[in-house]
């Protein structure tokens, strides 16, 4: 069974405020801390001599002014270096609310965290988002709007009214896009939640996009993928979702994203683009970018008229439709592949609303070995609301269908706190 690492974070006693270092879970903690109420200080944000530019980042203030808005009464303070931050939590408040996200990461990017927000306000939320719809990097809004959204509503008696809009899609370097998030509001979750077996996968559908470039590339993604697929599961339906016009962003690409669903209604996803970044800058819970490195900022962006010339940009950069398709289509099978009942990229929902659930034993099965960065918001849970998660090793060698290469499985289990949106009327 993994052990969890030593704490990292420890208690003011004097002014209660929860002491953290570094800039990883740095959304997490921030959500984490408006849920409970808990005062927070953030220091140590990239301030070691690896850094060329130590202290936050562009997208990371535009976050903080974007919990503010979200909620009441939010005081958040930034050192003169940037290297520190405090926040001291309000209400979540909900509403109707804009924001316009920096092109250095997507739209996804700061609406995946916000989604276990939007459940708690005290009036329904309603987000309009503009930016990169897609950026290889981090979770694009179509995997939060098949997969994340799904996840959420597990816990949820009712998911009327749940939903990720996409208005105009927007790919880099000049984005363009606009996305719609809504979200009704719950007085508590679900108690209870138990998900130990993945089932077999039942079918598989798939939303092939593209923008700026020639209808056809939708269909070479939708006709790689499949010949991929099609020796695995019968049942296969990829959508070709073609933007045009306005509609379309500023700049040139396309991407597939896929989901396998089980018989048991597990949820399986994975994506890959015609964006690309280096694995330098690549974010842990980006789902799957194109290996090759192509960049695409030094494709045009102009009118209808030159949408020939940004084709012949796309296909001297080497990454083809057949190219992503392909890979779109083997991570998802090694997603599959790895048996647990969550897929990556959802551990770490799945795990904060097990905590938020009604007053009962909550279980579900993942897929090992466990990443750092869950351990580390595991560890967050502890800190925040005192839930701790038993780790329970399965035997992978009788539940593997590969006895060579057994998968590693683990059981998580936890007693939920009863969170309550104490903000919501009662009926």
């Amino acid at each position: 069974m993994p052990s969890l690492p030593a704490p990292t974070a420890s208690t003011s006693l004097a002014q209660d405020v929860l002491q953290l270092h570094g800039h990883q879970n740095f959304r997490h903690r921030l959500v984490l801390s408006l849920l409970s109420q808990r005062a927070i200080r953030i220091e140590n944000i990239r301030s070691d001599a690896s850094y060329d530019e130590p202290g936050l980042r562009d997208y990371e203030v535009s976050f903080l002014r974007l919990i503010e808005r979200i909620s009441n009464g939010t005081r958040v303070e930034i050192s003169y270096t940037g290297t520190a931050v405090s926040m001291r939590p309000g209400s979540l408040q909900g509403g109707q609310i804009n924001h316009t996200c920096p092109l250095s990461r997507s739209i996804g990017w700061f609406l995946e965290p916000l989604i276990v927000l939007g459940p708690f306000c005290k009036e329904p939320l309603n987000l309009h988002m503009h930016g990169m719809t897609t950026d290889g990097r981090d979770s694009s809004v179509d995997v939060l709007r098949v997969s994340t959204l799904p996840h959420l509503s597990m816990f949820l008696e009712s998911a009327d009214g749940l939903e990720v809009r996409i208005i105009k899609r927007g790919h880099p370097p000049k984005g363009g896009g606009e996305i719609q998030f809504r979200c009704p509001i719950v007085r508590k979750l679900k108690p209870g939640f138990n998900f130990v077996d993945p089932g077999r996968i039942s079918k598989i559908r798939g939303i092939a996009h593209s923008v700026r470039v020639s209808p056809q590339f939708s269909n070479r993604l939708v006709s790689a993928a499949r010949g991929v697929l099609n020796s695995y599961i019968p049942d296969i339906y990829i959508y070709t979702d073609v933007y045009r016009g306005a509609e379309s962003g500023k700049s040139p690409g396309y991407a597939l994203t896929l989901l396998a669903t089980s018989t048991t209604a597990a949820l399986f996803s994975a994506e890959a683009t015609s964006c690309t970044i280096s694995k330098t800058q690549a974010s842990p819970g980006a789902i799957l970018s194109a290996s090759r490195q192509t960049n695409l900022s030094s494709l045009p962006t102009g009118t209808s008229d030159e949408k020939q010339g940004d084709e012949d940009e796309l296909r001297r950069s080497q990454v083809t439709p057949e190219d992503i398709g392909q890979r779109a289509a083997h991570a998802l099978l090694d997603e599959i592949s790895r048996q647990g009942c969550i897929d990556r990229g959802h551990e770490w929902l799945v795990c904060l609303l097990m905590s938020l659930s009604g007053e009962d034993v909550s279980r579900v099965k993942i897929a090992g070995p466990m990443d750092p960065l869950l351990v580390q918001f595991l560890r967050d849970l502890r800190d925040f609301f005192g839930v701790t998660f038993k780790i329970r090793s399965v035997d992978a060698m009788s539940q593997s269908d590969d006895p060579v290469h057994p998968a590693e499985e683990l059981y998580l289990s936890c007693v939920g706190i009863g969170y309550t949106n104490v903000a919501k009327k009662a009926g």
